[in-house]
């Protein structure tokens, strides 16, 4: 069992929590994942972990409320205990001197980002994000990334906060004034399947961490296959990062929707306490 020592809400629709998992917590790698059963009943899902504290035995933890279970997990109070979680799955980022690194994600996804880009910084790298979001309501971390990184660009849907635009069109005006050694992208497919493109036209190495459907999270299930290069490789051993413009986004996108009318059902039935 694992404890929730905090909870604060983030932004509508998102909810941080501090865990206790000390076993986890020491082994864990930026970049990793877990899977959470919330409880004996529930389904397994994956979760992003933003940061951790070995000596603490803590994980960091952004919610997205995309789901039934999301919301179930968000629902937890402090003092409360998560059932299972299984982890670190999947493998760490690629941390080393690159130069100059982007990183570009949207709302929540700011959450898997955040112990990367610490990471990235302890190796020495000059790293910007720029975080986009529908409205400036909506965007997540913004304080504590915005104290890691040596520049933060907003782009926010109706221009509320930041730059008006999409986060891909801020990266574009970067590129346009700026040299980048590497980016690295996380957030909904379309987008990271933009930046793909984007990164391999100015020749930068560009990595995505998929966000792909997973069960087991341990390559059992074949759920997360993607296919890479023209290849199958598995998002939960093989991954969460591939290469960008070496992904088949159109067939990830195609496979993410597989469970849309069961998702839509099962919150349904939720919100009528069924």
């Amino acid at each position: 069992m694992h404890e929730i020592l905090k909870k604060r809400s983030l932004a509508p629709g998102y909810t941080f929590f501090v865990i206790k998992s000390p076993r986890i917590a020491k082994k864990i790698e930026p970049g990793q994942f877990v899977i959470v059963r919330v409880h004996e009943k529930g389904e397994r899902i994956p979760m992003t972990i933003s940061d951790f504290d070995r000596e603490k035995g803590t994980l960091n933890m952004v919610v997205s409320h995309v789901g039934k279970t999301s919301r179930l997990l968000a629902s937890l109070e402090s003092g409360e205990r998560i059932l299972n979680m299984l982890g670190p799955l999947g493998m760490p980022s690629d941390i080393e001197y690159f130069g100059n690194v982007v990183t570009i994600c949207r709302q929540g996804t700011a959450g898997a980002l955040y112990s990367i880009i610490k990471a990235l910084k302890k190796a020495g790298n000059r790293v910007t994000c720029i975080m986009g979001s529908k409205s400036g309501d909506y965007l997540v971390l913004e304080n504590e990334i915005g104290a890691v990184v040596d520049e933060l660009i907003i782009a926010t849907d109706d221009g509320s906060r930041g730059v008006k635009g999409y986060a891909v069109s801020a990266l574009r005006e970067y590129l346009k004034k700026n040299q980048v050694d590497y980016i690295l992208t996380i957030g909904p497919s379309k987008m990271m399947k933009t930046v793909g493109k984007i990164g391999k036209k100015y020749g930068i190495k560009t990595k995505a961490s998929l966000g792909a459907i997973m069960l087991d999270g341990t390559g059992m299930c074949g759920a997360c296959r993607v296919t890479v290069k023209g290849n199958t490789k598995f998002a939960c051993m093989d991954g969460p990062e591939f290469d960008a413009d070496e992904v088949n986004f159109d067939e990830l996108i195609r496979r993410q929707s597989f469970f849309k009318e069961e998702e839509r059902l099962a919150m349904e039935l939720f919100e009528e306490g069924i």
